[in-house]
């Protein structure tokens, strides 16, 4: 069994499969999906690009789309969700941490 630490909506998945058709990704390359650090009192932040896969990372494929996660990063991204939103006020992938408990 593989790990899938983090999950794609469907509207994720059809904004991936778009920007992976028309910006000529190339073949042999996936979805990178990582964190970095340094985002002020939030903690970390979540990045996302298209990146071949390398030694380490833990790739699956969702929907066609080859999924890199560099595997000491997995602790940081289990559960996290990519949404794709468009709204009047926006738009872009949007991650939802579904291990975030409110403290309420």
């Amino acid at each position: 069994m593989t790990l899938e630490p983090v999950s794609l909506t469907p509207a994720a998945i059809s904004e991936v499969k778009e920007i992976m058709q028309n910006k000529s990704i190339p073949e042999g390359y996936g979805l990178r999906i990582g964190v970095k650090g340094g985002a002020g009192c939030a903690g970390l932040g979540y990045q996302l690009g298209f990146d071949k896969p390398k030694e380490g990372d833990i790739t699956y494929t969702i929907e066609g789309i080859p999924i890199h996660v560099e595997k000491r990063q997995t602790m940081y991204l289990v559960g996290l969700e990519v949404d794709y939103y468009i709204g009047n006020d926006a738009q872009g992938f949007t991650f939802v941490n579904t291990n975030n408990v409110s403290s309420d």
